[in-house]
């Protein structure tokens, strides 16, 4: 077997192990569960990355239920990005990644005029408006925080909730509207257990390799946002086992699920952890044209066609009168059985936002389209 049919039994791995071929989840909450976190600052995005784990059919209505009832939490955590995660794991994975969470925002926040003291007090004021009113916007907290004569400008009110959120008092609350609400964790979590640095840091690697892998210690590492030390505890902790391919080592926890599911194409969203979850990109082939789409931008931070594993294109939403529609721009040539496939994968997307048939823009698949 050559590097690349190597690097294509590690994509197709992965596919399995995240539940996108694998055996589908029952519930948003499963995927969450499995996978430890998933990047959600693009919201609706991030529920599609979350339907695509489910049974097809899965709706928006479907996973956007699953967070306004609580049942997946959304929240700053691991890195300084939003991730929904379970309510069962939000407290020790809180307490774990907060310390280097705020040692990355420490500059910012210094910059805004925001220290130790006056966040503490900050996160008092909230603390006791959430406990009186229940479910508050980031505006209604912000016009709290004024009142007790603490300055909540957009980038100061932004970096005060983030650190609050570290600290374990706040979480997402159920939307109000088109409006994210914030909640107390004690209310959305209760019971969520914490657990010894150690014992967390094993399970963190277990999550990871097993839904993520097989992935590199420094992919580990990106995810987590661990520092060498850390991660290697908690590989050691973990014992993932070892595989290499093309002389670099990758880990995994446990067999990798039966993929049982026979769809070939995916649209899959931005930060979808299929392509954002790894430093090295090299498992993930994308043929000829990786680096670049042609509307510009890298294509790990756009929507990405994918086709057996490998990155083969972007996408967009492209609404229109009458309904919507979604453009497909492939990075090299399709067949027809390719090509057929990723109309599959738009009238799924379709179903999911609730506009069934709006189709797929021909222009610009045809343009690169090879009948072969």
């Amino acid at each position: 077997m050559d590097d690349h049919d190597q690097r294509m039994v590690i994509a197709r791995e992965r596919l399995a192990r995240q539940g996108l071929t694998g055996p589908a989840k029952g519930s948003a909450a499963a995927v969450v569960r499995a996978l430890g976190a998933v990047q959600a600052q693009e919201f609706v995005p991030a529920q599609w990355a979350l339907a695509l784990r489910l049974r097809p059919g899965a709706t928006l209505r479907d996973t956007l239920c699953a967070h306004d009832r609580g049942r997946i939490l959304r929240t700053h955590v691991l890195r300084p990005t939003w991730h929904f995660v379970s309510p069962r794991d939000i407290r020790w994975m809180l307490e774990l990644s907060a310390p280097q969470v705020h040692r990355a925002m420490a500059p910012y926040d210094r910059r805004l005029g925001l220290d130790p003291p006056l966040l503490t007090r900050a996160a008092g004021v909230v603390e006791r408006a959430l406990g009186e009113e229940g479910f508050l916007t980031r505006a209604e907290l912000g016009e709290r925080l004024g009142r007790a004569g603490i300055a909540a400008s957009s980038w100061r009110l932004g970096h005060m909730m983030l650190w609050i959120e570290l600290e374990s008092v706040v979480t997402s609350g159920p939307r109000r509207g088109a409006q994210h609400t914030y909640a107390l964790l004690a209310d959305r979590a209760p019971g969520a257990p914490r657990l010894p640095r150690d014992e967390a840091l094993g399970e963190l690697a277990r999550r990871y390799f097993t839904s993520h892998g097989p992935a590199t210690v420094q992919d580990f590492m990106w995810w987590s946002g661990l520092k060498a030390p850390d991660a290697r505890r908690a590989m050691d902790i973990a014992r993932p086992r070892r595989t290499e391919v093309d002389g670099r080592a990758y880990w995994m926890v446990g067999r990798a699920p039966r993929a049982v599911r026979r769809a070939r194409a995916f649209l899959l969203p931005i930060y979808d952890e299929y392509t954002v979850a790894y430093r090295h990109r090299g498992a993930v082939p994308a043929g000829p044209a990786m680096a670049r789409s042609p509307r510009g931008g890298y294509v790990r931070f756009q929507h990405a066609v994918v086709i057996d594993g490998q990155v083969a294109g972007t996408w967009r939403t492209a609404p229109r009168p009458g309904g919507g529609a979604v453009d497909v721009v492939p990075l090299r040539r399709l067949t027809r059985e390719e090509a057929r496939a990723v109309a599959l994968a738009v009238r799924r997307y379709e179903c999911f936002i609730g506009q069934p048939g709006g189709g797929m823009r021909q222009s610009a698949l045809s343009a690169r389209l090879a009948m072969r």
